[in-house]
């Protein structure tokens, strides 16, 4: 089953290499015959990505900066120029910097807090608004992807917490503005998984461990799990969901003490 997806359009940000969770979801969505529109940051990012794209059929990609607004408009306008318009639109995007992911939460610097803010939250504010309008007249769908750290606090995640909390009240804010147009916005939080960004992480490998411990399912979740979820998440299996947060981290988000 594919949810009625094959050729639809998804556009995909976030794909930094073979363990991100962007790469999981744009597999996932091969697989159920989606048509993948891919962002790469810069020249350096974008030669990284080449690698990968062989195992997903070749996508189409172009450069995209989510932090610089005529990048994002040029490249939504070239989505359409290529596909007509976007069905899905995949934000799989967080960035802080090192030194504010460990330490005390209270002296995170300013410069720290509005990166993490702009390019982990803001950024999907800004990726639908240019997607909206390919998205109208097709059941559009958005994902952002989120943590359990944005709830409760987990030592080091610190400035990322917080903007995956903004995030997340994003998703049900978008979820309202958009619902009129037909265009569904929700969030999966996923567990810890080991990639680029959570590398950055203080005590991440500690985070792992406990997880696999004390998950109800006793083990760590993969990029395809949290592929296969927002596939789900996607397509009309879920027509009438929006504006929710789905966690996909093997049942530890239930866990007290």
């Amino acid at each position: 089953m594919n949810g009625g997806m094959k050729d639809k359009v998804a556009a995909v940000f976030g794909i930094a290499n073979h363990r991100s969770i962007a790469y999981g979801i744009a597999q996932a969505l091969k697989e159920a015959g989606v048509r993948l529109a891919l962002n790469f940051q810069n020249e350096r990012m974008g030669k990284s990505l080449d690698k990968l794209t062989g195992d997903l059929g070749d996508p189409w990609r172009r450069e995209c900066d989510v932090t610089d607004e005529e990048a994002v408009q040029s490249f939504f306008a070239a989505v359409r120029e290529e596909f007509g318009g976007v069905d899905y639109l995949v934000h799989s995007v967080a960035f802080a910097k090192r030194e504010e992911l460990g330490g005390n939460f209270v002296d995170t610097s300013w410069d720290g807090y509005e990166m993490a803010q702009h390019v982990s939250a803001y950024s999907l504010i800004r990726l639908c608004r240019h997607a909206a309008p390919l998205m109208e007249g097709r059941d559009g769908s958005v994902i952002a992807l989120t943590y359990y750290g944005s709830e409760k606090v987990v030592p080091n995640y610190n400035v990322m917490g917080v903007a995956k909390a903004a995030l997340e009240s994003s998703v049900r804010y978008l979820a309202s503005d958009l619902g009129p147009k037909g265009i569904r916005v929700n969030a999966v939080s996923a567990g810890p998984i080991r990639t680029l960004s959570a590398s950055g992480v203080g005590g991440f490998t500690s985070m792992l461990d406990i997880v696999a411990e004390r998950a109800p399912l006793r083990r760590n979740v993969t990029t395809e799990d949290v592929g296969k979820a927002a596939r789900f998440l996607l397509s009309d299996q879920a027509s009438g969901i929006t504006g929710q947060i789905l966690y996909v981290d093997a049942g530890v988000s239930i866990m007290g003490m």
